[in-house]
């Protein structure tokens, strides 16, 4: 391990000032007189470092850091390569930062797509298969990309010379911590003041809906066999050729069951990523839970009553709800605004959402029979974000919430924006 400087101490002295963070467990950061030190601990190898970054303002003379990644702020020509961050950015007001992107195909936040479609942002290919001479052509100035366990580095990319940003933040244990990174993408594009507000009003509506289901056990309509009210045991997502990926008891999905008021029947497994099982295994572990939540991929991929779902209490029960992440702005949202889904989970759990819950019969959800796209929320620069419901209602996301007003998003709504 390698330290940008030789230590961190007390304002006024050369070892700089460190930000308090109030939930990330990965990030430290630390502002020195010239530069900020960002480091980012790695997750998968307790007390170790993933990468660390000195990030040095535009124009200012600055050597090289020794054991640091030099990166010049505001950044101005960024390629990204995951659609969660280009919503962050979008949000941000730092759109114009945006050179390129990866698997556009995948992006669904608007004001990115026509920028893709009238060339302002470039096509520089898969994730997997980058186009390096696309790259080089937009003059990328960072690129923005999620590093894996065991991914054995980056490629031709890292022979680039262009700063990689590694965005570990779904590796968070919980939903706050990894919200929170907003604040090292903010210092990045130079948009400090508006993700605070954005943060304050995240945390704010989290912390009251957790406090709110702390004490909705007590009303609960799940009970025990000696009829006292307790929490809902919950299953979450499906198999997918003939493997079934869980969230891991320690990853932010797990966290935002709990604070829900849920009861994670995974809670007790120790990994902050997915873990693989055997659909048997999931049929033994979760065929008495109450709840099934999970995602799916267009409607085709919707559960359907047969000989394994009707294994399960939850579905025969009519408790499943699915989100369609194919039309929905679920994995752009949910990691910056764990606000909304944890919201939504409340409303599930303690039956205050409008949703009816899955219909065997029919093979839809109930209520969304006319719906083209339930939950299909949309992030412009703006950061406006819009839910296909009733009342066609909005919900801000406060991207220009510079004067530290309340969000828009009602923490005691019963829309769902996600789930059906």
């Amino acid at each position: 391990m390698t330290s940008c400087h030789t230590g961190k101490g007390a304002k006024g002295d050369d070892k700089g000032d460190t930000v308090a963070l109030r939930h990330s467990q990965l990030l430290t950061i630390v502002k020195h007189a010239d530069y900020t030190e960002v480091s980012v601990a790695n997750p998968w190898d307790k007390g170790n470092t993933l990468h660390r970054y000195a990030l040095v303002p535009k124009g200012k003379k600055q050597k090289a850091i020794h054991g640091c990644t030099t990166v010049r702020v505001p950044l101005q020509h960024s390629v990204v390569f995951t659609t969660v961050h280009c919503a962050l950015l979008a949000e941000l007001g730092a759109l114009d930062a945006i050179a390129g992107v990866c698997d556009k195909q995948y992006i669904k936040t608007e004001a990115v797509k026509a920028r893709c479609s009238d060339g302002t942002i470039a096509d520089c290919g898969s994730a997997f298969t980058p186009d390096m001479e696309k790259i080089v052509g937009v003059g990328a100035d960072a690129l923005l990309l999620s590093p894996f366990e065991n991914s054995g580095g980056y490629g031709k990319l890292e022979s680039l010379s262009i700063p990689i940003i590694e965005c570990a933040e779904y590796m968070e244990k919980s939903a706050l911590g990894r919200a929170e990174w907003i604040k090292f993408f903010a210092l990045l594009y130079g948009k400090e003041e508006t993700a605070d507000s954005i943060f304050n009003v995240v945390e704010t509506n989290y912390n009251e809906i957790k406090t709110k289901a702390s004490w909705s056990k007590e009303k609960s309509r799940w009970k025990n066999s000696e009829g006292t009210p307790r929490r809902p045991l919950v299953m979450i997502d499906k198999p997918t050729g003939g493997v079934w990926y869980v969230a891991g008891g320690q990853s932010t999905i797990a966290r935002l069951i709990r604070d829900a008021g849920g009861m994670y029947l995974y809670a007790a497994d120790e990994h902050s990523g997915s873990v693989a099982l055997s659909v048997e295994a999931g049929v033994d572990r979760c065929h008495n839970a109450d709840v099934w939540i999970y995602r799916y991929n267009g409607s085709g991929d919707r559960l359907t009553a047969n000989d394994l779902t009707n294994l399960f209490q939850a579905y025969r029960q009519h408790n499943v709800w699915g989100c369609d992440v194919s039309s929905s702005l679920f994995y752009e949202l949910t990691p910056f605004h764990p606000d909304l889904l944890l919201r939504e989970f409340y409303n599930i759990f303690y039956d205050e959402g409008e949703g009816e819950g899955y219909d065997n019969a029919g093979g839809k959800a109930k209520g969304q029979e006319n719906d083209k796209g339930n939950g299909n929320a949309e992030i412009n620069g703006n950061a406006e974000r819009q839910g296909n419901n009733k009342n066609n209602g909005k919900a801000e996301v406060d991207g220009k919430n510079k004067g530290g007003r309340k969000s828009e998003t009602d923490i005691n709504s019963k829309k769902m924006f996600f789930f059906s």
